[in-house]
């Protein structure tokens, strides 16, 4: 594991590759075991939400197991899922002065050491679509007045956010902002469309 460096682009898990590296990749899935448990916990913690009223009277079981659920999904992904799947980790350290600093981390690889597309795609989807579904789970329990599970679904938009948040500061550098991320890409998809077009007429 190697440290991102802003002006290197280590990992391209969006953009296109050139036809060497993308002959290398698998679309296969090389790590089911850790496919199945990326997904497994966050969307237990969202159906175990959804059906909880309907399975268990207690209110105390269910948020404790959402919890669980929650918290064992953010350790998962954060130290083992997103290693395996698309070769990047993630991590905040306090130094001596008590500044906390975010460390970021991209696996160089060729071959064999090259996540697969199936995978990256899996992962991507899962870490995106879930906090997405706590953040509307979050209004609907605002607008039905269901306050006693405000707590649940915060620590499923904060859990899940964090780890959103901590792997697209991982994918698009450690100084690069998320603006400037965004401003290129944009940029580079506009430049594309018209080249496109260009050649067209």
């Amino acid at each position: 594991m190697m440290r991102l460096d802003p002006s290197e682009d280590d990992v391209s898990l969006f953009d296109a590759e050139e036809d060497g590296v993308r002959k290398q990749k698998k679309s296969k899935i090389k790590h089911p075991l850790a496919c199945f448990f990326h997904l497994f916990f966050r969307v237990s913690a969202i159906l175990v939400y959804l059906l909880c009223e309907l399975l268990s009277d207690s209110f105390i079981a269910c948020m404790v197991t959402i919890i669980l659920l929650l918290s064992s999904d953010f350790w998962t992904v954060k130290n083992i899922t997103g290693r395996l799947l698309v070769g990047l980790r993630w991590w905040n350290q306090v130094d001596d002065d008590g500044n906390s600093q975010w460390m970021f981390e991209s696996r160089k690889g060729t071959g064999k050491n090259l996540p697969s597309d199936s995978e990256s795609r899996l992962f991507w989807l899962g870490l995106v679509v879930c906090p997405v579904l706590w953040v509307i789970l979050a209004f609907s329990t605002l607008i039905s007045f269901k306050i006693k599970w405000l707590a649940v679904v915060i620590m499923g938009v904060v859990l899940q956010g964090a780890n959103l948040y901590g792997y697209i500061r991982c994918r698009v550098g450690a100084r690069t902002s998320l603006r400037n991320a965004a401003t290129s890409y944009l940029g580079q998809q506009f430049f594309k469309q018209a080249m496109a077009k260009q050649e067209e007429s």
